[in-house]
């Protein structure tokens, strides 16, 4: 874009749209009022506006198309997805763990982010990227009419109400809550990766997400997932700055001493508030908290049986070699059965 003004490129979308009658009469209108005042967006609608044109005469004859109309076409197809793939959609919402900041893009949601106390972008990481445009989640109203509201309910032209698209951003929210109040035990959202630091950091990532509810496993665990056994400081630092926590659930991987340690940065508070939810019980130690180890289940490696803690061998077994549940209801949903031996199903841990 010819312009860097901030103003200036959070409009491109739409100028963009607006060019090629893709946008809406508001949006129209907008953009209208932004290029009367704006000489050098007002020459870039006119260039989008020209290539536009080229892309319709190459739509309706394809076979007389010059190179340079189907240069000008792939330039604006690419440009089309560069400007996309840069748009996140927003919102900050209250929750039992502060407000936290919910964003997503074409492919799925991108960030989630405590911000505490903090209530605009400004507290939030992505106030300080150049490489993104973030737009709020607010009212919207459709081409056909249809007008969104904050909270996800569509009201159609004719005064009727349907629930909106389960990507909605208010129904991330509502699904997150449902969560954090234990009615749900699985955020299915889909998820963009691209803040994710390279791609030791998107292994680690995806390696974290596959971690079942109420399971507990060690970042020495998390490296021998993704066959780097001995990088299991490089995985804590990977999840120190793990852009979607809760759904990329990191509150499920401690030290193998079964120490919490870090979290969000240093919200272990609010790991351990994650990990009860799920039923895994943590113990407060001289420094900070821990997991009760003697008090889950157990199962050794990829094995397909869980057991109680005094299983022969368990209790001197490394946590770099175990995954711990804090239940067997979800030991069994994760499709383990009772070993054989120890029989955690005829003597289960006291509650």
């Amino acid at each position: 874009m010819t312009s860097a003004h901030a103003t200036c490129r959070a409009i491109e979308p739409t100028l963009v749209a607006a060019a090629t009658g893709d946008a809406d009469r508001e949006a129209s209108r907008r953009v209208d009022k932004h290029i009367a005042r704006c000489a050098a967006c007002r020459a870039d609608f006119a260039r989008y506006r020209m290539i536009e044109r080229a892309v319709g005469e190459i739509r309706d004859d394809d076979w007389q198309a010059h190179d340079d109309d189907r240069e000008a076409r792939a330039q604006l197809e690419s440009r089309l997805a560069d400007l996309r793939r840069r748009v996140l959609v927003y919102r900050i919402f209250p929750s039992p763990l502060g407000n936290i900041l919910i964003a997503r893009s074409d492919h799925g949601v991108v960030l989630v982010e405590y911000l505490g106390r903090g209530a605009t972008l400004e507290a939030s990481r992505l106030g300080r990227r150049q490489d993104v445009d973030m737009v709020e989640h607010g009212a919207e109203r459709s081409a056909d009419g249809t007008e969104r509201s904050a909270d996800g309910t569509e009201r159609s032209a004719d005064g009727a109400e349907r629930s909106a698209d389960g990507t909605e951003i208010a129904a991330l929210h509502r699904e997150l809550l449902d969560y954090l109040a234990g009615r749900r035990m699985r955020l299915g959202w889909p998820l963009d990766f691209r803040l994710a630091r390279g791609d030791f950091d998107r292994r680690v990532l995806e390696a974290t997400a596959a971690i079942p509810y109420g399971a507990v496993t060690s970042y020495a665990r998390v490296a021998s997932a993704i066959g780097q056994p001995t990088a299991s400081r490089a995985v804590a630092q990977a999840l120190r700055w793990n852009p979607i926590p809760v759904v990329v659930p990191c509150h499920r991987v401690v030290g193998s001493s079964g120490a919490l340690v870090g979290y969000a940065g240093d919200k272990t508070d609010l790991k351990q508030r994650l990990l009860a939810i799920e039923g895994v019980r943590t113990r407060r130690t001289a420094h900070d908290y821990a997991i009760a180890r003697d008090a889950m289940y157990a199962r050794l490696e990829d094995e397909r049986e869980y057991c109680v803690p005094s299983c022969p061998g368990l209790s001197s077994t490394s946590l770099a070699r175990l995954t711990l549940y804090g239940t067997r209801e979800t030991a069994e949903a994760s499709g383990l059965t009772p070993c054989s031996t120890c029989r955690p199903d005829l003597h289960p841990l006291a509650v």
